[in-house]
């Protein structure tokens, strides 16, 4: 249940080879980078159980919908059988939900129509209740996979709070994905307990090894 996470910005060819590798022995979902790193992150777990998770419009989801719509294609063109997408924070808070909702659905679409799992991320440290219950809402209603609390690059990451919340508007359904933050085992537990049905974090080797002293 954990995407093996490498998304910081001068993350080197040997820390992508290092993370698939990684992902491989502890048999993590998928590896989540950014997408300069996805046709080689496909290329090296080709034959393996472990898929490769893109983000798009990261990290603040200011990019354009038609911009997003491109990035989520060519990540599938190079191998990506998971998306991870930023709404436009600004525009929801904004209270222009018509643009969110095109927003997601500028993912969402090209990922149904390639059987690619799609994860909208909310960001939701910067949201008030009301704004992330919209958001999950309009995730929801265009049918993507899972709803994400946030990228690791804002001010906050996931709460168990926040994780409670977005499976309370999804229903039982969809995923919900909490990262940022998730730093051991402890926290993984608080999360699942709460809701959350996948863990992103770059701290999955730790983890899972905590479990297996158990």
């Amino acid at each position: 249940m954990i995407d093996h996470t490498l998304l910081k910005p001068d993350a080197t060819r040997m820390n992508i080879e290092d993370l698939c590798r990684e992902a491989t022995e502890f048999r993590f979902a998928t590896v989540c980078v950014n997408p300069t790193w996805v046709a080689l992150a496909a290329g090296l777990l080709r034959g393996t159980s472990v898929g490769v998770c893109s983000v798009v419009g990261f990290p603040f989801g200011a990019t354009t919908w038609d911009v997003k719509a491109y990035e989520t294609r060519r990540a599938i063109f190079d191998g990506a059988r998971e998306i991870d997408m930023v709404i436009n924070v600004g525009a929801l808070k904004s209270g222009d939900l018509r643009s969110v909702e095109r927003d997601i659905a500028a993912v969402a679409v090209p990922c149904r129509e390639c059987g690619v799992v799609s994860k909208v991320i909310i960001e939701a440290a910067l949201l008030t209740d009301d704004e992330k219950v919209a958001a999950c809402a309009l995730a929801k209603a265009a049918g993507v996979d899972f709803v994400k609390t946030s990228t690791g690059f804002g001010p906050g990451g996931a709460t168990v709070a926040d994780v409670r919340l977005m499976r309370r508007v999804v229903g039982p359904e969809m995923g919900v994905k909490a990262a940022g933050g998730v730093h051991d085992l402890e926290g993984l537990k608080a999360m699942v307990v709460a809701g959350a049905t996948r863990i992103g974090a770059s701290a999955g080797v730790k983890i899972v090894q905590q479990a297996h002293a158990l």
